[in-house]
């Protein structure tokens, strides 16, 4: 914690401002007030470089990203203590366990404070003291002085905003359902009147103002406020108002009298989109009630076996689901190639679907195709849209509208989203729903950028063990190596425990029966085999290649330059320095390129600044770097040689 008598005090909510004994620190360019509000958004917490660099750069990430992290941490901590030499270790900005934290009270950033008054207010709501719920409330909302973390560039500082003018708007909602029980409603019209204009699709508030303009007295206000909501939803999305508008809307019509217009009312009224139909919806609509119910999970592969902690653990994960559906569970499964993570994302599907009883959605986004033709969101979007039974007449022609239909039509119901081979987040972002669904997704690269603005939970797929492995073989390969223990550990040992490759044994050993058994595990065991396994008519199949081939190509070019030429010396370990030399360029320049390869599960980082391949992926790396023009080979091992030497 900060020294005593030293507070330092944090403005998050508006433009990103600090002070310390009353003076406001400058806090520097851009990207290192990026850094700053990350750091004091999570108060005391570490936050690793790696975070820090998808919080700031996301999809873009420069080779220089970990440097610059380092710059611009070294500014804040001049900024923040200036009287302090560069020698002396900091009181605030503390680096820690791969990252950094700031060390500061929680109720000193106006965010973390907001967040506090917030739940303040509805513990106070829920046990029925109604003036402390307001004033908790009220003190909550006199936290803010404009757009949350205005002018701060990034990701991160994005979804932070997102985020908390969500939170804002409720905390509005809240107070002013209040402010209604109270018998309040001239104040709550100011308040609503402004939120409005800022939201002017999300029907809460509508619900509110029409409810504050009709208890004073404002009827034919509050029916000019429908009609204007009836329009614009007919406008931009192409539907009717929520049940509960017209509702509302009829006992404005008749001056009957509207009970229960507090906190706990205004949580029924559904977001812009979620319909209960009307008896009769209009011609060419969809009903909430005639939108079907997908069933669209493939089947598990035969012979799924092992795993059983980590698909435990994150059942656990998608099915302990936040109550009040604010929060939608992500879990992005990555791993090398060949690993088995879509028959992993499957097993798990299967295994918690019956917690979402609303549907199993299922898209392959190709994010891994040989033929470069992935799927991008809008695509995506169009195919789910289908399942979910609109029409194409109905569906918007812009991606940003299909995801606000998409979110919509899933608004309050619990169904469970797969979408296998996901190339970016990007890609990803816009098919998360929202609400009590899930999401389970897997791709090869590591997405880090999901984990830091969605929530999502990030995890490493990694081989199967012996023991697993050997069942896995077994049960693929039937009779062949009933009492050949030494010849299923032996093929087991060849395939690194992928279960693709352990697959593509037990289809070489099925598919030629009539080969002798040593003579396919001795051709499996050749370098070129385990790669190349035979078919059953004896013409070489394209095996592992096609995944590890897909991973290559979509390298960018100085990534796959790289990858050629660590090619040539793919035995032994690999370091930041030797990278450097074969390839020639720079050492942070290298150190950022095999972060990349290894973000891409090319490439196993075994510590600070060393790599290694995986056994497979060594094989591969070697028939690929044939492929460098052999000059280039022969002057890459020449500097890497003369650089060895000159170290000797």
């Amino acid at each position: 914690m900060p020294v005593a008598g030293e507070p330092l005090e944090v403005q998050l909510l508006g433009p990103v401002r600090a002070w310390r004994n009353r003076r406001e620190v400058v806090l520097g360019p851009p990207k290192q007030r990026a850094v700053f509000a990350l750091l004091a958004g999570r108060a005391n917490d570490v936050v690793s470089v790696d975070h820090i660099i998808d919080a700031v750069w996301g999809g873009d990430i420069p080779q220089t990203a970990a440097n610059g992290v380092h710059t611009y941490v070294a500014g804040l901590r001049r900024a923040l203590e200036p009287e302090r030499s560069r020698r002396e270790s900091g009181e605030l900005l503390i680096s820690t366990a791969g990252g950094y934290a700031l060390q500061t009270d929680p109720e000193a950033v106006d965010a973390l404070l907001f967040a506090r008054h917030h739940a303040e207010a509805r513990r106070a709501r829920v046990e029925g003291r109604l003036q402390e719920a307001l004033d908790s409330a009220e003190s909550a909302l006199s936290l803010w002085h404009g757009e949350a973390q205005a002018g701060v560039p990034g990701p991160f500082a994005a979804m932070e905003r997102t985020r908390l003018q969500d939170l804002r708007l409720t905390a509005v909602e809240e107070w002013a359902g209040d402010m209604l029980e109270a018998g309040r409603p001239v104040e709550a019209v100011t308040v609503l009147l402004g939120a409005v204009a800022e939201e002017p699709l999300r029907e809460k508030l509508r619900w509110l103002l029409m409810a504050a303009l009709y208890q004073c007295g404002r009827q034919a206000h509050a029916l000019e406020v429908y009609d204007e909501t009836r329009r614009l939803l007919r406008h931009e999305l192409g539907i009717d108002p929520s049940v509960e508008l017209r509702t509302l809307h009829q006992q404005i019509l008749t001056g009957g009298s509207i009970t229960s217009v507090g906190a706990a009312q205004v949580a029924t009224v559904t977001a812009v989109g979620a319909r209960t139909p009307a008896p009769e919806p209009p011609a060419g609509r969809l009903a909430l009630s005639e939108t079907p119910r997908p069933a669209q999970l493939p089947s598990v592969p035969r012979g799924f076996v092992g795993r059983s902690q980590e698909l435990e653990q994150l059942a656990r994960l998608l099915t302990e689901n936040d109550p009040r559906g604010a929060s939608t569970p992500v879990v992005v499964i990555d791993g090398p190639a060949g690993v088995g993570k879509s028959a992993f994302a499957l097993e798990l599907a299967h295994r918690v679907s019956e917690h979402f009883p609303d549907g199993q959605l299922y898209v392959d986004l190709r994010g891994t195709s040989m033929d470069g033709r992935s799927l991008c969101a809008s695509e995506a979007l169009l195919q789910v849209l289908r399942s979910l039974g609109v029409g194409d007449a109905r569906i918007p022609a812009d991606a940003a509208s299909r995801a606000t239909l998409y979110r919509s039509l899933l608004h309050g119901r619990r169904v469970l989203v797969m979408l296998d081979d996901v190339l970016s987040a990007d890609q990803l972002r816009p098919l998360i729903p929202g609400g009590s669904s899930c999401v389970v997704s897997t791709g090869r690269q590591r997405l880090g950028g999901l984990a830091v603005r969605d929530g999502a939970h990030l995890f490493r797929l990694e081989a199967l063990g012996t023991q697993d492995a050997l069942s896995l073989l077994r049960c693929l390969s039937g009779d062949r190596l009933r009492r050949q223990e030494a010849v299923a550990r032996r093929l087991v040992g060849l395939s690194g425990g992928r279960p693709l490759a352990l697959r593509m044994m037990a289809e070489t050993l099925a598919a030629n029966q009539d080969v002798p058994l040593a003579a396919l595990v001795e051709h499996i065991a050749e370098e070129h085999g385990r790669l190349h396994p035979p078919g059953a008519a004896g013409e070489v199949s394209n095996g592992l290649r096609t995944p590890f081939e897909t991973s290559y190509q979509a390298l960018p070019d100085e990534a796959a330059r790289m990858f050629r030429l660590l090619g040539l010396v793919s035995d032994g370990p690999i370091t930041v320095s030797a990278a450097a030399d074969l390839t020639g360029i720079a050492e942070p320049e290298a150190a950022g390129t095999l972060k990349l390869l290894a973000r891409r599960h090319l490439l196993v980082e075994t510590g600070r600044g060393a790599y290694r391949f995986h056994e497979l992926m060594r094989l591969y790396a070697a028939e690929c770097a044939e492929r460098e023009p052999l000059p280039h080979r022969s002057a890459a091992v020449a500097r890497l040689l003369q650089a060895t030497a000159s170290v000797a």
